[in-house]
């Protein structure tokens, strides 16, 4: 494997990514749309999500596809982002069709970001309008790190953000990840500055630092933040052609990249939550090791997206948090 030209998720066509976010509230949203719809699932593993329309994905669903996804800061009143998205898809003529009526199928996930130190205090929900405001500007290239749904997170010790990756396999077939990353468990190894998806990284992608000598990975951990306050939501693509019931094995099998970059993952605390999109383009070349491979890929390039987002946040003034260049930048990082 090796990352794409890119090394986004943007990398499998007919995908697009926008971010829109409001650095005064701390807050953001991101949006990946497909220019054709696509066919979607999704699989959780925290204890504490919030999601919109995803029961449709399941694989006994009527609807098979869907015309965007969303990811969002807001908590439960992030979910309004979604509404933003599909209000603009169905002006634009897109949506399932039900007698001559456009639906568009629009499900989503959010992340807590209201303890941030940002301006919470608003009078109508701004959701809607950075979920808009994040389709209107999806293309090709997107930002990482303090963007979109990234843009108010946080992890154990530091800011969180927005991540992406990519591979391109043998086969020529493409997966990619997409990332916002708010968990409460670490990204990085113990007080150090590597990180624990230092095994998976390509190319220096966050620093080239390798791992830490000094972790120790029988340290018990403590949770920094209450109940419901986390969460890791993420998207897996790829260009294959796969079945509702084998994108949503993709989803479970990215699950792995979480847990190989967040120590703790998947508590009772978070809400940690993978999407998995497949375009369709190419057929797999073997229905067996075929989405064996999708999966393993799929979970490298999570880790990897996983400690890009952290590693490319951005200080901003009022911060609760250093982000990761900012502590580390005396070491030469």
């Amino acid at each position: 494997m090796r990352p794409g030209p890119r090394n986004l998720i943007t990398d499998v066509e007919g995908l697009f990514v926008g971010n829109a976010e409001d650095h005064r509230i701390r807050t953001g949203t991101t949006v990946l749309v497909g220019a054709r719809p696509f066919t979607a699932a999704v699989h959780v593993m925290g204890g504490a999500p919030g999601t919109r329309e995803t029961d449709l994905l399941a694989p006994d669903r009527l609807v098979q596809e869907v015309d965007a996804l969303v990811l969002s800061g807001g908590s439960a009143l992030g979910l309004d982002a979604a509404s933003g998205v599909a209000d603009a898809l169905r002006a634009a003529g897109r949506g399932f069709d039900v007698g001559g009526q456009k639906v568009p199928i629009v499900p989503g996930a959010i992340l807590f970001d209201l303890l941030n130190g940002g301006d919470k205090d608003w009078v109508t929900n701004p959701y809607r309008g950075l979920g808009a405001a994040a389709l209107a500007a999806a293309g090709s290239d997107f930002a990482l790190g303090t963007a979109g749904a990234g843009t108010g997170a946080t992890v154990q010790g530091l800011k969180g953000g927005l991540g992406s990756a990519s591979v391109v396999l043998s086969d020529g077939t493409r997966v990619g990840a997409l990332v916002a990353v708010n968990a409460l468990g670490a990204v990085t190894m113990g007080a150090g500055r590597e990180f624990w998806a230092a095994p998976w990284e390509m190319e220096g992608e966050f620093g080239g630092l390798g791992a830490s000598a000094g972790a120790d990975p029988g340290q018990e951990p403590t949770p920094e933040k209450g109940p419901g306050a986390s969460t890791t939501i993420a998207i897996v693509a790829t260009d294959a052609r796969l079945t509702q019931a084998e994108a949503q094995r993709l989803a479970v099998a990215a699950h792995d990249g979480m847990a190989r970059a967040i120590v703790p993952s998947h508590t009772p605390f978070d809400g940690d939550l993978v999407f998995a999109a497949a375009t369709g383009l190419r057929p797999l070349a073997d229905p067996v090791t075929g989405p064996f491979r999708l999966g393993h890929a799929a979970a490298v390039c999570l880790a990897r997206a996983i400690a890009r987002a952290v590693y490319l946040a951005e200080p901003r003034p009022g911060d609760l948090l250093p982000a990761w260049r900012a502590r580390f930048a005396t070491k030469g990082a």
